[in-house]
């Protein structure tokens, strides 16, 4: 007799949406420890002691946690970037792209700040920053709502043409005296403030300080409920009078703009110039992290504090191994897939 079952979504009402995530997620990071463990085997290296140095590495000194929390702001930045939009159901993988916009933006106001205060100097570079992040954004934006241009298409290729951009000038109009491909150091006003003598800067807790205000605004405030009800059914929305492509431009431009000040507070509290390594793939590390944390954003600082872990310890055993810098990729794809394994059993049913 042949089998007619078919598979469907569970109802909201047979899942606990929080129970179902927190066992998603940490069978996730354990189908990824026993993976990796796998593979460090086949390179014979003793998983063990690859786990206990990537541990000491993230967590083991005073510089090492520093240095996790000051991998954490760029992710954290970004993954709002991609886990607002989200909120609407259109997706964002042109991060990375805004990141660089953003950077190049406020490397501009950097580079002709000498004469101008600490203060108003940061604030024109996050507000340059943010903008072109935004720009970034919007249009993808525009061109899904006007013309149903598919988003994941534009800001993925997007991407490209930001980075290709800010390497053009490094290697162009902005290379530095020195020849190299990056620009002059930024004078001192345009240094954002660190802890101490680490290199976490305050960029961290403006992340963390957008992550409350969105949680806020979209729990409660009606722009917050028309956004969930665009999220759960646009067409509904539509029927009610709620302008739902205006919506997914205005979320998709202020996603950009957050990305956006990811590349500002990198450049200005990292690197202190423009450079081509400004981002080593945060913008693509943040959607595994917003997917991780089901775009929620008081969840999203707590995942993209493990995933800058995952980054500053997988280079403690990059070293020590002598393993190509594409091994925390595949620990991170790994991730991915066992999130997304793990959403489909969880979610769905067999009738």
């Amino acid at each position: 007799m042949k089998d007619e079952s078919r598979i469907e979504k569970k109802g909201r009402e047979k899942i606990s949406g929080f129970l179902s995530s927190l066992i998603s997620v940490l069978l996730s990071f354990l189908v990824a420890i026993i993976f990796g463990g796998i593979l460090f085997k086949i390179k014979g290296i003793s998983p063990v002691e690859a786990y206990i140095l990537m541990l000491k590495g993230a967590f083991g000194s005073k510089y090492a946690l520093t240095e996790t929390l000051a991998k954490t702001s760029p992710i954290l930045l970004c993954g709002l970037a991609v886990a607002l939009p989200a909120s609407l159901k259109i997706w964002n993988i042109g991060a990375e792209g805004q990141l660089f916009l953003g950077a190049f933006a406020a490397s501009w106001i950097a580079m002709n700040s000498q004469n101008s205060s600490h203060l108003s100097t940061l604030f024109s570079m996050g507000l340059l920053g943010f903008a072109g992040g935004a720009f970034w954004a919007f249009i993808p934006g525009i061109l899904r709502a006007k013309l149903k241009v598919n988003e994941i298409i534009t800001t993925l290729l997007l991407n490209y043409v930001g980075i290709l951009w800010v390497t053009y000038l490094i290697h162009g109009p902005w290379r530095g005296e020195d020849n190299f491909p990056y620009t002059q150091f930024f004078p001192d006003n345009a240094h954002l403030p660190t802890i101490g003598n680490s290199r976490l800067h305050y960029g961290l807790f403006i992340g963390i300080f957008i992550s409350v205000l969105i949680w806020l605004f979209l729990r409660y405030t009606r722009f917050g409920f028309e956004i969930k009800v665009i999220g759960d059914n646009w067409r509904a929305a539509d029927y009610a009078g709620i302008p739902t492509k205006w919506y997914y431009v205005i979320m998709m431009t202020i996603g950009g703009g957050i990305a956006g000040l990811a590349g500002m507070t990198e450049v200005a509290g990292i690197h202190h110039r423009l450079q081509a390594q400004v981002s080593t793939g945060y913008g693509y590390t943040a959607i595994i992290v917003a997917w991780l944390a089901r775009n929620h954003p008081i969840v999203l600082p707590i995942i993209s504090f493990l995933f800058g872990a995952l980054l500053v310890g997988g280079e403690n055993i990059q070293i020590d191994f002598n393993l190509p810098v594409s091994f925390i990729g595949i620990f991170q794809g790994i991730i991915l897939i066992a999130v997304l394994i793990g959403d489909f059993i969880f979610l769905h049913k067999k009738i």
